[in-house]
This record gives structure tokens, C-alpha cells and sequence, in this order.
């Protein structure tokens, strides 16, 4: 626990005295007082933040040694369950149980690893390690039982209570919003790699040490290592956040302890995501060291060594050499390093006793293969046999041969040849089902019928081969390097081909290779900076990159106003695998506006590439003020509306309201933009916004009204004599926001809750000045951000109380501001992936972290200010995100990541269950070609068909052999969160639903419009322009 302020003046004199005695050691010359007198006096910290771990032999005086006594603080313990509970709260109860059995676990191990092991260290005669070692590997561990032995008094006290107050929320608030869990858990993160590379040096030097640790594991009961204990403080706080939320879904909306459990999830949310990122520095830092000090390379060291430098992925690929007739000649594991700015290739060394490896993780020595800058790496993808380059090479067999000598597949040889033999035979049976036609005689089992039977099974096994062929390209990752350039001086270039653990792994190389091109860019460096902290702070890699900026328009239509936009999403099945992974999310983007009173259009973008393409637009006659995307009624949804007729499926639409007070409804298939229905409201008024919640739309007017209208029976479309109006106010209604079954309305400075179907209204003040108006609701967990129309401040309510809880200001330097404008105002709101996007009428855009998991959207942390704007105001932020086909995912085997082409092994074919195509042996040719693939598609016999029985056999056997073609899927990602201490919000392993959700890839982007681009940086010198502009930042793929 932190000092009181009474414990500070004695601390202090005791630390003068400390110092006073430094300084008469550093007279006497001695090296340790010199260097002791040093650390004590460039330390800036004040002398209660003493968090240097190499100096940790001193005692931390910033913390209180606080023993617990069981006896005076027994461990909490739930009493019996009362009769009369719901199952909710039986549900409540067996979680809470959950909670105090984790938590009196956690903390036997925290008190096994201080007295088992740190407390012998101590006190061993003669030493088998320094006390220096000792606190260094032990560092924080005290603290951090200190900080939960407190939690567990408290624990105690609110369980002894739970059949009256029922309430825990506030508790985890209280216990883990202190400055000093985050301090603990930070020193203890940063200094977990230092820790463990000393075990594993103490282990390969001092065999006594190593002896301890094995006879410690050997004595416990669950034979758990020292790595095992130590890695527990990293798994606490996933193990806590889903806890916590498995207590929200069973906690009923206006219960009292729900706004305190959604707090208490943001409040674990913030603290994880902190120290995952404070260990991914650390980690990334030791990994560039450790990368450095395997560089002979002089010139590549100091690379290395510079402070630019960011590792933004490495992994452990394997590496395959092909022969001259593409056959696999071996491969081996490489260690790639994917920087900022280069490419880093190494060999692995392992070094160290095996039994080492049980007890503490090795880390591997890198010896650099070669390196390259990062703009000369291409990306070389599946159907490029050869690149476009006349000057590269390839690996094959350690030599280098020119791509123009031959023609080379890189992809698996063996099942070309199958896909060509296929092709062949598919050529042939056409030719004989053409001859079997000629024939005079009618037989059974051999007529036109079953030859075009044979012809569909082979199409169906070409689709097959194919199949596999793409499949297992989804592993591998060829790459053109720049080599040493030839005799001539010629630039020579290479390829390298890199199979990935699973098709993930190759999706995340080619996406970060994508963006860290991009990242390269001017616009991009740098492209965000944190105000509050004098631009001091570097933006991370996973910060929003400016892809590109395109005009909306052509130039003859420039005085147009930008309205709104929307996002399309449209899953386009023809985007190959790399394309998918550097394309935009993969859809359609509508950009609306207007002119005068009689004259809007629309621009639909394609998504489907890097860069956004204009590819059709048309005309309206009245401004368009809004868009909304409304999804196809879902099944519940048509079983509530439906009579005896079943609704015609009319897909996704899109409605645009007008000027003029038209509601008009389009087909949102790819770009046909057909329009499906036209109607007016019955006030003739200018339709502001639209918002679709179950089967209603909400149209908010602007004399203050919504209107709502109801589908039409027997149809999917709107039914304009259904339209019924809740009066909100006499300002207009300027945003509509769906919350659950309700819609939120904001008029002037109040918002109204209208209740789904009954349409009954709930009004609540959300700005004390009956002269501002919201004009933005953005709603992320639960909470809704507001924005409003004077000033820069935002606000955020709460989902369900209604309640205000947070209150923020949005700061811009003056310096970024044009000459003659005034202060921020937000004009923009938007929420994606983490981030509040705050756009303002100075064309300025800021972020604000925010939390992503199901409580409030407090923000904590700095905001980011992009040095990219538009020369207006930021009139609309889109977010697109699409999740990639789960056909992009698949993988037949695990072997395939290795390498599944280049021996002889055969692979299975996975059977359709609407095309059957049964084999004998599981295999589409079988090496010893004593069985073959019956050749069937939908023709199960020809018993039915004309003709007499062709065969020269009496009886005809039936002991064919037709084994099912599907086989178990291994999965071999199974997650071990003792074995990956990075992570901190994946949690333990996941059950099936979980598998099915973490193999989701999304991509993600976020769409500006406005007047013009310029560049806020210092240097720059963007002209002024009037040009509707898109900026496109993209985000890094995640899974």
C-alpha cells in the first residue's frame, strides 16, 4: 500500500541520511559508492518511486510491508445458498464463488513463489545466488501480494454481505483503479524478461541453482515450474475480465450492481491493455537487442541500433528450397523480422543444456541469413509462376537460377501434375461419352447418361484439385528480395518462399508488410501526434495510416456540399488471397450531396482494391441529407410480421432521405443501385436523419417530429400508410442512434428514448444550455458519446440510468488552426476498433482511445491529432470493416503449414454432401494405382436407366469400396496462456464457439470527407483547396 503522508517526513530523513553516507563512500573512492552516489543523485523521481530493479538490494521504502493475518482477516467464504433464488442469482452466486476460489488460488502461488523459492535463496549458506539476482528475478512480487492480500480483506467483507446487497462491482473499482496496482504489475511486466533471461544464464552457470529449481518442481504436488508460478500475475487480469463478464450477462438491466460492473470491466479493460502494451515495448526492445548482438555486419548493427527503428512482427517460418522441376529439396527454420523499414532474415541457434528448457524458456541466438529494405520487398502471389522482372532469381537447390531460364511453379508440384492429368482425362471422356452415343445397341451402365455422369464427377474433381492447390498456397509466403547485384552491376533480385504455421499467420505477414509500405509514406511521418505531451510521444504501428486521398467529384462538379456517406458492405468472392489482405473492407461506399434546392447526387465508391475507385453515380432531384443501410429482415423478425405469406426476399437496402421530404428505397446488390420504393412523408418536411430498429424506420423531421413506418404485410419494403409521428420538440431532429429495442432522438438540448413498438418516450437533459443542440450520438458498450453544436466539449451518458458520467474537452494547438478561426467545434463523431474519431470544423481529426469490451467508454488515455486534414470542416467519418471468407481460413491438414507438397504424401479431399464423389482409398491417385477413384457424381446406379447390363462377370460385385472422403479437421492452434505470457485479453483456452470467433479476420478503415487536404506539419506548404476530398486510413488486419 502507498505511504501516508505522516510516514514521509521520517522516510526522508532516513533517506538523507542514506545519501550522506553514499557521498562519504564516493570520498573514500570506492566503485560501488561512486556508482551508488551516482544513481542517488541523477535520480529525478522522488524518492518514494524508487523503481530501479538493479538497484533492488536496497529496500523499496515506497511501499509498506503489510503482512494479513488469517486469523484476524480469514479468506472469504460464502455462505449457504438461501432458499428462494432466482436463477439468475443462483447463476451470481456460483460465479462469486468463481471469484474467491480464483483469487485464494492465485494468491497461494504468489506466497508459494516468495516462501518456497525467494525465501531459501536468501537464506541459503553458502549462496547459491546474489541478492542482487535475487530481488532482480523476485522483483515486485511482494508488492503485488500486498495489493491483492488488501483485495481479499475486502473480498471477505462484501461476500459476508452478498444475500443483502448482492453488489461487487464497486469493489473491483476501488481495488484496481489505484496508481499502485498499475506501478506494481508495470515494474513487474517490464522486468519479466530480464527475469527470466537470469534463471536461465543462473541455470547454464551456477548448477546448484539449477539443482534447487529441479528438486522444487519435484516436490510439488502439481509439478508446476518456477516459469509456471511467475507467469500467473500476467494471466490475472484476463482471468478477471471474463469473469466479470460472465457476472454482467447474468445481471439484469436496473440491477445496482450493473453500472458498477461495467465500470469495474472498463476499469480491468484499461489497466490490461496498458501493461500488454508496456510489455509489448519491453519485449520488442529485448528482441531487437537480442537480434543486434547477432549482427557481424557493422553498418546493419548500427541500423539496429538507431531509436527509429520498430519491430512490428517476427515470427518463425520455414524456409523451402525447391529443385529444378520444383520438387522440395528442404527447407528449414528461419527466425523473419519484420522493422519499420527492413526485412531481417536469421538462422536459429539454440544453445543451452535440454533440460534447461522445462524449467524457464531459452531464447534462441539469430545468425543473419540477409536483410533488405523494405520498400524493394514484393509480396509475389499465387499464380505468378514467374515475376514480372526480367532480373530475379530463384532458390534452388543453394544455388541461384534465373526466373527466364524455365518455367517454375512454386506452389506444390505434385498437385499441379494431378490438376493436368485431371484436365487430360476430362478431354478424353468427352471424346468417348461422344463415341458412346454412336453406339447401337442400349446398355445400362454405358450411354450418354453416365458419360456425362463421368464428365461432371472429373469437373468436380478439378474443383477439388484446385482447391487444394489454393489451399495450400494459403500457407505459403513468397517474397522477391533484392540480392547483391551481379558481375555487370546489375540489381539482381530473389525469391524466397516461407511457409507460414497456419493460413492467420500468412494473412498477418502480408497485411503488415502492406502497411509498414505505407507507413513509409510522407503523409505518414510522422502522421499523428500527441498534443498533451508536447509531441513527444512516438504513435504506435497500430495507429490509423493515411492510405491515400481521392477527389469525390470531377472538377465540374465542385460546388456541390458533401451530405453523408455510407458504408456498403458487399463480399466480393472474386478478391484472391493477398488482395484481401491489403485491399480496403470489402464493399461499396456512398458519398451523398447536394446543390440547390433541386439538384443531389450520389457517388458509389468500389472498396475492393487499395485505393477507393469511383464506378457509378447518379442524379437525384433534391438534396440527399442522409443514408442509412438497413439489413434484410432477420428470421425472428419475419416470423413477427408474416401471415399466412412469406415475405419475397428483397435483400439489403439503402434509404435516402431528402430535402424535399422523399424517402426513397434502393437494392444495395454491388452497384446496381435499382431504386425499389419513393414516398413522402405526410409533413413535407426535410428528412434529417434515418435510423431502422427491428421492423420500423425512424425518420427524424425537421419541425421536431419522427416519423415511423411499419414493413408492409406480405412484403419486405415500408408501408408509407403506416406512418405514425412522435412529437420530440419544435427544433428540428437531428440524430437518430438505436440503442437495443429503442431509438435515442435528440432535439435542441434534450434527447427523447422511444420505446420500440408502443412508441412511448422518455425525455432526458443532456446540456444546460436550452440553446445548443446535439448534434452527434455514437454509442460504444454502455455508453453514448454527444456531441453538440457550440463548443468542443463531449459527453458521455449511460446506456440504461441515463446517467452522466464522463465530460471531455477536445484541445487543438493554435498553431494547427488557419488564420481567422475560431475555436473547435465538433462537427464529426464516430467510434471503430478502440477509438472515438473526433472531427471538427476546422478539418482537424483527434482520437481518443476508448475501451472495446461491454462496459463504460470512459477515455483514460491521451488523444492522438492526425496531421492530416481537410481545409473545412469534417463533414462525415465512416467506418468500414469487413470479416474475410472463412474459405480464406480453411486448411486440410496441419502438415500443410510445414510443407504438404513437396513429398510424396497423399491428401485427402473433403467430401460435398450435395456432389458426392466417393473413392476408394481417400485419394484422388493413389501412388500404387491399385485403386482408383470411382469416377460417380449424381448417378448412384444405372439400375433405372434402359438397356441391358454390359459386364463380363456373372454377378456383379458389390464389395466396392466407397470410404467417405471426410476426415477429422486437427486444429493445432490450441491456445496455452502458460506457454504465451504476451497476451492479456485473449484469456484461457477457448471452447468451440470461442475457436469459431478468434478465426475471424477483420479489416477495418475509417473514410473522412470535407473541403480539401493539407498537412499540419510545420514544414508544410499544402495550397489551399476546395475540392471535396475522401482520406482513407487504414487499420492493421485483426484476428
Amino acid at each position: 500500500m502507498r505511504l501516508g503522508a505522516r510516514d514521509v517526513s521520517q522516510l526522508k530523513q532516513n533517506y538523507d541520511i542514506k545519501v550522506q553516507q553514499l557521498i562519504k563512500a564516493a570520498r573514500n573512492g570506492t566503485k560501488d559508492g561512486l556508482e551508488k552516489t551516482k544513481i542517488a543523485m541523477m535520480r529525478k523521481v522522488p524518492f518514494l518511486s524508487k523503481k530501479d530493479c538493479t538497484d533492488a538490494i536496497e529496500e523499496d521504502s515506497g511501499y509498506l510491508d503489510v503482512t494479513v493475518s488469517e486469523l484476524k482477516h480469514p479468506p472469504p467464504q460464502l455462505s449457504p445458498m438461501p432458499d428462494g433464488l432466482s436463477s439468475q442469482q443462483v447463476v451470481r452466486r456460483h460465479i462469486l464463488g468463481s471469484i474467491i476460489q480464483s483469487e485464494r488460488s492465485y494468491l497461494d502461488s504468489l506466497k508459494r513463489i516468495l516462501l518456497e523459492y525467494k525465501k531459501p535463496l536468501m537464506e541459503a549458506e553458502p549462496r547459491i545466488l546474489s541478492l542482487k539476482k535475487i530481488q532482480t528475478v523476485f522483483y515486485r512480487l511482494k508488492e503485488i501480494l500486498q495489493c491483492h492480500s488488501m483485495f481479499q480483506i475486502a473480498l471477505a467483507s462484501r461476500v459476508a454481505e452478498w444475500d443483502n446487497t448482492e453488489k461487487i462491482g464497486d469493489l473491483f473499482v476501488a481495488s484496481f483503479s489505484k496508481s499502485m496496482v498499475l506501478d506494481v504489475y508495470s515494474d513487474y511486466i517490464n522486468n519479466f524478461t530480464n527475469a527470466m533471461g537470469l534463471i536461465k544464464k543462473a541455470c547454464m552457470s551456477k548448477p546448484a541453482f539449477l539443482e534447487f529449481l529441479k528438486k522444487k518442481q519435484a516436490a510439488s504436488t502439481d509439478r508446476i515450474t518456477l516459469y509456471g508460478l511467475m507467469v500467473k500475475p500476467i494471466q490475472r487480469f484476463p482471468q478477471f475480465i471474463l469473469l466479470l463478464q460472465d457476472m454482467l450477462k447474468t445481471t439484469p438491466v436496473g440491477h445496482q450492481d450493473r453500472l458498477p460492473l461495467q465500470l469495474a470491466l472498463t476499469e480491468l479493460e484499461t489497466l490490461a491493455e496498458k501493461l500488454n502494451e508496456q510489455k509489448r515495448l519491453a519485449e520488442q526492445l529485448a528482441e531487437i537487442q537480442q537480434l543486434t548482438r547477432s549482427v557481424s555486419d557493422r553498418n546493419l548493427s548500427k541500423q539496429l541500433n538507431s531509436d527509429q527503428k520498430q519491430l512490428i512482427l517476427s515470427e518463425t517460418l520455414i524456409e523451402t528450397v525447391y529443385g529444378e522441376k520444383g520438387q522440395v529439396l528442404k527447407s528449414k527454420e528461419r527466425k523473419v523480422f519484420l522493422l519499420n523499414d527492413m526485412l531481417v532474415c536469421a538462422n536459429i541457434n539454440v544453445k543451452g543444456p535440454p533440460d534447461i528448457s522445462s524449467l524457464v524458456p531459452i531464447g534462441p541466438k539469430y545468425a543473419v541469413k540477409w536483410s533488405a529494405p523494405l520498400l524493394q520487398v514484393q509480396v509475389v502471389e499465387v499464380g505468378q509462376e514467374t515475376p514480372q522482372r526480367k532480373d530475379s532469381i530463384y532458390q534452388q537447390s543453394g544455388k541461384w537460377t534465373a526466373a527466364g531460364v524455365r518455367k517454375l511453379f512454386l506452389g506444390p508440384p505434385r498437385l499441379y501434375q494431378e490438376l493436368q492429368e485431371l484436365q487430360h482425362d476430362l478431354s478424353v471422356v468427352e471424346e468417348v461419352t461422344l463415341l458412346v452415343g454412336t453406339l447401337q445397341g442400349s446398355y445400362q451402365n454405358l450411354n450418354t447418361t453416365v458419360g456425362q455422369d463421368w464428365c461432371m464427377a472429373l469437373q468436380r474433381l478439378i474443383r477439388i484439385k484446385e482447391d487444394e492447390i489454393q489451399c495450400a498456397n494459403k500457407c505459403r509466403l513468397r517474397l522477391m528480395v533484392p540480392g547483391k547485384p551481379d558481375k555487370s552491376g546489375h540489381p539482381v533480385s530473389f525469391t524466397v518462399v516461407f511457409s507460414t504455421p497456419s493460413p492467420i499467420s500468412k494473412i498477418s505477414w502480408v497485411n503488415r508488410l502492406h502497411l509498414a509500405k505505407i507507413a513509409l509514406r510522407d503523409e505518414n511521418l510522422p502522421g499523428w501526434v500527441c498534443v498533451e505531451d508536447d509531441e513527444k510521444t512516438k504513435p504506435p504501428f497500430w495507429c490509423p495510416l493515411l492510405a491515400c486521398q481521392l477527389p469525390v467529384f470531377t472538377p465540374k462538379m465542385q460546388d456541390l456540399k458533401l451530405q453523408a456517406a455510407l458504408y456498403n458492405p458487399v463480399h466480393c468472392s472474386l478478391l484472391g488471397f493477398s488482395a484481401a489482405s491489403t485491399s480496403l473492407p470489402q464493399g461499396y461506399l456512398w458519398v451523398a450531396s447536394g446543390g440547390d434546392d433541386s439538384h443531389g447526387q450520389v457517388e458509389i465508391f468500389s472498396l475492393n482494391r487499395p485505393t477507393p475507385r469511383s464506378v457509378k453515380s447518379f442524379s437525384l432531384g433534391s438534396p440527399v441529407l442522409c443514408l442509412e443501410y438497413i439489413t434484410e429482415p432477420s428470421t425472428e423478425e419475419e416470423l413477427e410480421t408474416q401471415t399466412s405469406e412469406v415475405l419475397p426476399k428483397i435483400g439489403n437496402t439503402i434509404c435516402v432521405g431528402l430535402l424535399d421530404g422523399n424517402i426513397l428505397v434502393y437494392g444495395s446488390v454491388d452497384t446496381a443501385a435499382q431504386c425499389l420504393l419513393t414516398f413522402c412523408n405526410p409533413e413535407g418536411c426535410p428528412v434529417l436523419c434515418l435510423k431502422h430498429s427491428a421492423n420500423f424506420l425512424f425518420a427524424g423531421l425537421s419541425n421536431g417530429k419522427v416519423a415511423v413506418y411499419n414493413r408492409k404485410s406480405g412484403e419486405g419494403l415500408w408501408d408509407p400508410d403506416s406512418c405514425r409521428h412522435v412529437v420530440i420538440g419544435c427544433a428540428p431532429v437531428l440524430k437518430l442512434l438505436q440503442i437495443d429495442e429503442c431509438v435515442w432522438a435528440s432535439c435542441a438540448n434534450q434527447v427523447s428514448v422511444i420505446e420500440g413498438s408502443s412508441l412511448r418516450t422518455q425525455s432526458f437533459e443532456v446540456h444546460p444550455d436550452p440553446m445548443v443542440s446535439v448534434t452527434h450520438m455514437v454509442r460504444a458498450g454502455g455508453g453514448v458519446w454527444m456531441a453538440f453544436s457550440e463548443g468542443s466539449s463531449l459527453r458521455l451518458f449511460h446506456t440504461e440510468t441515463l446517467e452522466h458520467l464522463q465530460e471531455i474537452n477536445i484541445s487543438t494547438p493554435s498553431a494547427y488552426l488557419s488564420p481567422g478561426q475560431k475555436s473547435v467545434c465538433v462537427t464529426s463523431l464516430l467510434i471503430c476498433q478502440g477509438l472515438l474519431w473526433v472531427g471538427t470544423a476546422q478539418g482537424i481529426i483527434v482520437t481518443l482511445p476508448v475501451p472495446r469490451l461491454e462496459g463504460i467508454p470512459k477515455i483514460t488515455g491521451k488523444g492522438m491529432t492526425s496531421l492530416n486534414a481537410h481545409n473545412g470542416p469534417v463533414e462525415f467519418l465512416v467506418a468500414t470493416s469487413s470479416i474475410l471468407s472463412q474459405d480464406f481460413l480453411k486448411r486440410d491438414s496441419p502438415t500443410e503449414g510445414v510443407d504438404s507438397s513437396g513429398g510424396g504424401e497423399d491428401k485427402k479431399v473433403t467430401n460435398s454432401s450435395q456432389e458426392s464423389l466417393q473413392q476408394a482409398d481417400g485419394s484422388p491417385q493413389a501412388e500404387d494405382k491399385t485403386k482408383g477413384v470411382l469416377l460417380q457424381y449424381q448417378l448412384r446406379s444405372t439400375s433405372q436407366l434402359p438397356g441391358k447390363l454390359l459386364t463380363a462377370r456373372l454377378e456383379e460385385s458389390s464389395g466396392s469400396t466407397q470410404d467417405s472422403l471426410e476426415h477429422t479437421l486437427e486444429d493445432g492452434s490450441i491456445y496455452e496462456l502458460s506457454d504465451d505470457p504476451e497476451v492479456w485479453v485473449r484469456g484461457p483456452g477457448p471452447s468451440s464457439k470461442e475457436e469459431t470467433r478468434r478465426e475471424k479476420v477483420t479489416s477495418a478503415a475509417v473514410i473522412s470527407g470535407g473541403k480539401g487536404f493539407r498537412r499540419l506539419a510545420k514544414s508544410s506548404n499544402s495550397p489551399d483547396s476546395s475540392e471535396n476530398m475522401l482520406m482513407v486510413w487504414q487499420l492493421p488486419i485483426t484476428v
